[in-house]
Protein backbone atom coordinates (compact mmCIF):
# COMPACT_ATOMS: atom_id res chain seq x y z
CA UNK A 1 0.00 0.00 0.00
CA UNK A 2 2.95 2.36 0.57
CA UNK A 3 3.91 1.96 -3.10
CA UNK A 4 0.37 2.84 -4.14
CA UNK A 5 0.32 5.92 -1.90
CA UNK A 6 3.68 7.09 -3.26
CA UNK A 7 2.56 6.54 -6.85
CA UNK A 8 -0.64 8.53 -6.35
CA UNK A 9 1.17 11.30 -4.46
CA UNK A 10 3.77 11.62 -7.21
CA UNK A 11 1.15 11.84 -9.93
CA UNK A 12 -0.89 14.40 -8.03
CA UNK A 13 2.09 16.61 -7.18
CA UNK A 14 3.32 16.48 -10.77
CA UNK A 15 -0.15 17.28 -12.07
CA UNK A 16 -0.80 20.17 -9.68
CA UNK A 17 2.70 21.64 -10.10
CA UNK A 18 2.42 21.77 -13.88
CA UNK A 19 -1.17 22.98 -14.10
CA UNK A 20 -0.57 25.09 -17.22
CA UNK A 21 0.60 22.15 -19.32
CA UNK A 22 -1.79 19.79 -17.63
CA UNK A 23 -4.56 19.90 -20.19
CA UNK A 24 -2.29 18.47 -22.91
CA UNK A 25 -0.90 15.77 -20.62
CA UNK A 26 -4.05 14.53 -18.85
CA UNK A 27 -4.67 11.65 -21.25
CA UNK A 28 -1.06 10.51 -21.03
CA UNK A 29 -1.02 10.65 -17.21
CA UNK A 30 -4.34 8.85 -16.91
CA UNK A 31 -3.23 6.18 -19.36
CA UNK A 32 -0.01 5.59 -17.42
CA UNK A 33 -1.83 5.56 -14.09
CA UNK A 34 -4.56 3.34 -15.50
CA UNK A 35 -2.01 0.75 -16.57
CA UNK A 36 -0.25 0.86 -13.21
CA UNK A 37 -3.54 0.85 -11.38
CA UNK A 38 -4.65 -2.27 -13.21
CA UNK A 39 -1.56 -4.08 -11.92
CA UNK A 40 -2.43 -2.94 -8.39
CA UNK A 41 -6.04 -4.08 -8.74
CA UNK A 42 -4.83 -7.44 -10.04
CA UNK A 43 -2.84 -7.90 -6.82
CA UNK A 44 -5.93 -7.39 -4.62
CA UNK A 45 -8.87 -8.74 -6.63
CA UNK A 46 -8.90 -12.48 -7.21
CA UNK A 47 -11.66 -13.77 -9.48
CA UNK A 48 -11.36 -17.45 -10.24
CA UNK A 49 -10.18 -18.45 -13.68
CA UNK A 50 -13.69 -18.79 -15.10
CA UNK A 51 -14.57 -15.24 -13.92
CA UNK A 52 -11.43 -13.39 -15.00
CA UNK A 53 -12.51 -12.37 -18.49
CA UNK A 54 -15.88 -11.13 -17.27
CA UNK A 55 -14.28 -9.26 -14.35
CA UNK A 56 -11.70 -7.47 -16.50
CA UNK A 57 -14.30 -6.54 -19.09
CA UNK A 58 -16.44 -4.89 -16.40
CA UNK A 59 -13.35 -3.35 -14.78
CA UNK A 60 -12.21 -1.78 -18.08
CA UNK A 61 -15.71 -0.35 -18.52
CA UNK A 62 -15.51 1.09 -14.99
CA UNK A 63 -12.07 2.60 -15.63
CA UNK A 64 -13.27 4.35 -18.78
CA UNK A 65 -16.09 6.03 -16.85
CA UNK A 66 -13.91 6.72 -13.80
CA UNK A 67 -11.29 8.42 -15.97
CA UNK A 68 -13.95 10.74 -17.38
CA UNK A 69 -14.77 11.85 -13.84
CA UNK A 70 -11.06 12.14 -13.10
CA UNK A 71 -10.55 14.46 -16.06
CA UNK A 72 -13.42 16.65 -14.91
CA UNK A 73 -12.06 16.74 -11.35
CA UNK A 74 -8.58 17.67 -12.54
CA UNK A 75 -9.94 20.35 -14.87
CA UNK A 76 -11.84 21.75 -11.90
CA UNK A 77 -8.65 21.75 -9.82
CA UNK A 78 -6.68 23.48 -12.57
CA UNK A 79 -9.36 26.18 -12.62
CA UNK A 80 -9.22 26.38 -8.82
CA UNK A 81 -5.44 26.80 -8.92
CA UNK A 82 -5.91 29.86 -11.11
CA UNK A 83 -8.49 31.61 -8.90
CA UNK A 84 -8.13 30.41 -5.29
CA UNK A 85 -6.30 33.50 -4.01
CA UNK A 86 -8.97 35.92 -5.21
CA UNK A 87 -12.00 33.64 -5.41
CA UNK A 88 -15.34 35.45 -5.28
CA UNK A 89 -18.36 34.07 -3.44
CA UNK A 90 -19.95 33.16 -6.78
CA UNK A 91 -16.79 31.30 -7.88
CA UNK A 92 -16.60 29.49 -4.52
CA UNK A 93 -20.24 28.48 -4.80
CA UNK A 94 -19.77 27.25 -8.36
CA UNK A 95 -16.58 25.37 -7.46
CA UNK A 96 -18.23 23.60 -4.53
CA UNK A 97 -21.33 22.66 -6.53
CA UNK A 98 -19.16 21.06 -9.20
CA UNK A 99 -16.86 19.37 -6.68
CA UNK A 100 -19.77 17.89 -4.72
CA UNK A 101 -21.47 16.76 -7.92
CA UNK A 102 -18.28 14.98 -9.03
CA UNK A 103 -17.78 13.37 -5.61
CA UNK A 104 -21.33 12.08 -5.61
CA UNK A 105 -21.07 10.83 -9.21
CA UNK A 106 -17.80 9.03 -8.47
CA UNK A 107 -19.27 7.36 -5.39
CA UNK A 108 -22.38 6.28 -7.31
CA UNK A 109 -20.20 4.90 -10.09
CA UNK A 110 -18.26 2.74 -7.64
CA UNK A 111 -21.46 1.40 -6.08
CA UNK A 112 -22.97 0.60 -9.47
CA UNK A 113 -19.82 -1.25 -10.57
CA UNK A 114 -19.68 -3.14 -7.28
CA UNK A 115 -23.09 -4.53 -8.28
CA UNK A 116 -21.93 -5.29 -11.84
CA UNK A 117 -18.78 -7.05 -10.61
CA UNK A 118 -20.87 -9.06 -8.14
CA UNK A 119 -23.16 -10.16 -10.99
CA UNK A 120 -20.32 -11.49 -13.16
CA UNK A 121 -18.14 -12.89 -10.37
CA UNK A 122 -19.11 -13.27 -6.71
CA UNK A 123 -19.87 -11.12 -3.66
CA UNK A 124 -16.35 -11.78 -2.34
CA UNK A 125 -14.65 -10.63 -5.55
CA UNK A 126 -16.96 -7.61 -5.74
CA UNK A 127 -16.00 -6.74 -2.17
CA UNK A 128 -12.29 -6.99 -3.05
CA UNK A 129 -12.92 -4.68 -6.02
CA UNK A 130 -14.85 -2.22 -3.83
CA UNK A 131 -12.19 -2.26 -1.11
CA UNK A 132 -9.21 -1.53 -3.38
CA UNK A 133 -11.11 1.08 -5.39
CA UNK A 134 -12.29 2.74 -2.16
CA UNK A 135 -8.76 2.72 -0.84
CA UNK A 136 -7.40 4.31 -4.01
CA UNK A 137 -10.21 6.87 -4.13
CA UNK A 138 -9.74 7.79 -0.46
CA UNK A 139 -5.97 8.12 -0.96
CA UNK A 140 -6.45 10.36 -3.99
CA UNK A 141 -8.97 12.52 -2.14
CA UNK A 142 -6.66 12.80 0.87
CA UNK A 143 -3.64 13.72 -1.25
CA UNK A 144 -5.66 16.31 -3.14
CA UNK A 145 -6.92 17.80 0.11
CA UNK A 146 -3.34 17.97 1.39
CA UNK A 147 -2.04 19.71 -1.73
CA UNK A 148 -4.87 22.14 -2.47
CA UNK A 149 -4.51 25.49 -0.70
CA UNK A 150 -7.38 26.90 1.32
CA UNK A 151 -9.41 29.74 -0.16
CA UNK A 152 -8.27 33.14 1.10
CA UNK A 153 -10.72 35.04 3.26
CA UNK A 154 -10.12 38.27 1.37
CA UNK A 155 -11.68 41.59 2.25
Amino acid sequence: MKYLTLLITGLLITTFTYAQSFKEEVDLLQAAFGMEKKVIVDQFVHPDEAQQDAFWKVYDEYETKRKDFGKKRLDLLVNYSEIWENMSDAQADSFMKELLKLKSSTDRLLVSYFKKVKKVTSPKVATQFFQIESYILTTVRFQLQESVPFVHQGS
